[in-house]
């Protein structure tokens, strides 16, 4: 027998961007963060327009790069790309930095380049000789390579990569989505946890979004530089020849090397960014830090690396090829694949011996474990299993059970427990089995690929085809091919698929035992979610007058009879009004019931606005008062068998012409016989409500169609 389950995932712990600082300065920053992000946006657009001294420049320099290298760390570090979700926005003023930078180093470096290679500051002359080693023409080389490389490889793959993810998710979220009701529907899941996977899969879709559209960011940055760089040569030099009077070769060296080293400050942290975007969204599907899932992957297979180690060592003996290099790195790659496959086999080995000793002795299941029972549960034959994975989700039994609880969850006023379904190998291949706490209420036999087809009337359908029996209201009926479905439409037949065959069964097996499934907890849940004006009335009665079991059975004596218990502040107020007189909760709920009078009318109220009713007579209320014998609580009916036969007869007669009229009436007797007169009907049309006099609402619309 396999259950139908479904796992959850934990979520990995948050991280704070001030967690690094001391208490007090990183509880401050967190408390003023909002204000802390507008004045950093506020000073980038300051610097766009104001011209900043050369120590200002260094500074902001130097909190670009340790910026970027933050960047890069944390997309290193976390076990998940939502976990960074912030990353599009981080990358955004980012970019607004480096480019208020660059337009601030170029005003510095077109305005007093002529002064010398440190008139924009001290970080852009040291980045600007390093590379150069003296010669402009090296730096603009390396200059150039780093954009190219930021450019075409890193910032055109991560984008792409994006733009793929950002689509995938937008087309799975359907069937995600689908999956997510599925698993509620079964019960496998609250709906709390159902709200967070949601909100996952959305905020999942629009971090991938978001990252497609951010990588545009990238990609203009990287142009940027390299028009910038361009203008500034070009710029600086026609300024010092023309202008300032400095020869061509002084010209260029001053002006290229501020130059370069204003593009590598800049270009440097564009390019770690870039590489954190690359990782950030090329994670998808790689659970747990980057270095672990690198390192697990690349050592889960020791005959790889033991080729790689064998390929090595043979380059080592090429000519002209440094042996000493190719033999270190093939040795090493060697060792670490024997180490690897020792670890494996021992691992395997000792796998083998846990299971050996799992088979051997198998753990004792608790006793405890065998004392649960499932509240619900439909087990089905192997060949029913395509209603609860059809491949195409249509006619999912689970999404029309899902709907049931919903509808049964309103009409009743409190929420169905959850369906458990599972297979059973021990049924015929097409039937299924309903039970009540372990308790079988119900079986039936269905045919997942045709229809079932009845005739409104009662009579045999005219069709070819497997005829059987209904199995929630026992009229006959027909499976018929997919085929000969249009074909029964034309007649005037009802058509029905099989899980909606299965779904009536449950509905009309869990309305006839809903009395039996409101369990002590779920009353204390629904007193709990009560408004709170009614709190004080709980506290006056609830546990001084009348115990928590005490509301559970009169709760379950109104769910016996139909009758919705959502209005429970109602209810409360007609228990506390009753409590005075008795503590009987039979004779409490009649003092109920006169509360719900509208409640009770509304439901049996047909379409045309009238509730139709049948009344007992005044020889039948006499018979049955005459017939009650006993006093107080031990009231009870002792009719003569004989009367009670003449009586269940007639009601049946009166009820069935009622019904051939095409109406649903309600029985109407006076309130002190109404419980003994229901406990006789209920023996024999359990359907047919049984209300009193004083229960029926004075705006309430009444017709007579007939009386016993």
């Amino acid at each position: 027998m396999t259950d139908v389950t479904a796992g959850t995932a934990s979520a990995a712990p948050s991280r704070t961007l001030f967690g690094f600082l001391p208490h007090g300065i990183s509880s401050r920053l967190a408390g003023s963060g909002d204000i802390v992000l507008a004045a950093g946006v506020m000073t980038i657009l300051v610097v766009l327009i104001l011209p900043l001294p050369p120590i200002l420049l260094d500074i902001f320099l130097a909190f670009s790069i340790i910026t970027s290298v933050l960047i890069l760390m944390t997309a290193l570090f976390i076990h998940a790309p939502l976990e960074f979700s912030a990353f599009p926005t981080v990358l955004l003023i980012s970019t607004m930095l480096r480019l208020a930078l660059n337009l601030a180093s170029t005003r510095l470096i077109l305005a007093h380049g002529h002064e010398g290679t440190d008139a924009a500051g001290q970080v852009i002359q040291a980045f600007g000789n390093f590379v150069m080693s003296g010669n402009f023409v090296i730096g603009i080389i390396v200059f150039t390579i780093l954009v190219i490389v930021n450019f075409v490889v890193i910032t055109k793959g991560s984008g792409r990569i994006a733009e793929v993810a950002a689509r995938f998710h937008l087309d799975a979220m359907p069937g995600k989505q689908m999956a997510i009701d599925a698993d509620l529907s079964a019960g496998l899941i609250d709906e709390n946890e159902a709200r967070r996977r949601r909100r996952a899969l959305e905020d999942e879709s629009g971090f991938f979004g978001a990252m497609d559209g951010a990588s545009k960011f990238v990609r203009g940055d990287a142009i940027a530089g390299l028009l910038v760089v361009f203008i500034n040569v070009i710029g600086g030099m026609v300024i010092g020849i023309m202008q300032q009077d400095m020869s061509f070769g002084d010209a260029a060296h001053t002006y290229t090397l501020l130059t370069v080293g204003d593009g590598l400050v800049t270009q440097v942290p564009a390019l770690i960014v870039s590489t954190a975007a690359g990782l950030l969204v090329s994670k998808a599907g790689v659970s747990g830090a980057a270095d672990k899932a690198l390192v697990k992957q690349l050592s889960g297979y020791p005959k790889a690396l033991g080729m790689s180690g064998a390929v090595m060592s043979i380059m080592a003996f090429l000519p002209g090829i440094p042996a000493l290099p190719f033999l270190l790195l093939g040795g090493g790659a060697g060792a670490l694949a024997y180490y690897v496959d020792r670890r494996h086999k021992a691992a395997a080995a000792e796998a083998k011996h846990h299971e050996t000793e799992a088979v051997a002795a198998p753990a004792e299941e608790p006793i405890s474990a065998a004392l649960k029972i499932d509240d619900l549960k439909i087990e089905l034959g192997y060949a029913l299993l395509p209603l609860v994975n059809a491949k195409d989700g249509s006619d999912r039994l689970t999404d029309q059970i899902k709907a049931l609880r919903r509808a049964l969850a309103i009409e009743m006023g409190f929420v169905m427990p959850a369906v458990r379904i599972l297979d059973n190998v021990q049924l015929d291949a097409n039937s299924y089995v309903i039970k009540i706490k372990e308790v079988e209420a119900g079986s039936g036999r269905i045919w997942p690929s045709q229809f079932m087809v009845m005739d409104p009337a009662g009579g045999q359908v005219n069709l070819p085809g497997i005829h059987t029996t209904e199995p929630t209201f026992g009229l006959p009926a027909t499976w018929v091919d997919v085929a000969q479905k249009e074909e029964a439409s034309i007649k005037g037949y009802t058509v029905v698929d099989a899980a909606t065959v299965l779904s009536t069964h449950l509905t009309e097996l869990l309305k006839l035992n809903t009395a039996e499934l409101l369990s002590y907890g779920e009353v204390q849940k629904l007193i709990k979610d009560l408004p709170k004006e009614q709190g004080e009335l709980v506290k006056d009665i609830i546990p001084s007058q009348i115990t928590m079991s005490g509301v559970q059975r009169v709760l379950q004596l109104l769910l016996a009879e139909r009758i919705s218990i959502r209005d429970l502040s109602t209810i409360l107020e007609g228990i506390a009004d009753a409590l005075p007189f008795t503590r009987n909760p039979a004779h409490i709920v009649e003092h109920v019931r006169v509360r719900l009078a509208r409640q009770i009318c509304a439901q049996h109220t047909t379409p045309a606005g009238y509730l139709p009713l049948i009344a007992l007579s005044a020889k039948w209320e006499q018979a049955f008062a005459e017939s009650i014998v006993g006093q107080g609580d031990d009231r009870h009916l002792a009719m003569q068998p004989s009367r009670l036969s003449e009586f269940i007869t007639l009601v049946r007669e009166r009820f069935e012409q009622a019904a051939r009229e095409g109406e649903a009436p309600v029985l109407v007797t006076s309130a002190s016989i109404r419980p003994y007169v229901r406990s006789i009907v209920e023996r024999f049309r359990s359907q047919t409500s049984v209300i009193s006099q004083a229960e029926i609402h004075p705006r309430a619309r009444l017709k007579t169609v007939g009386s016993i």
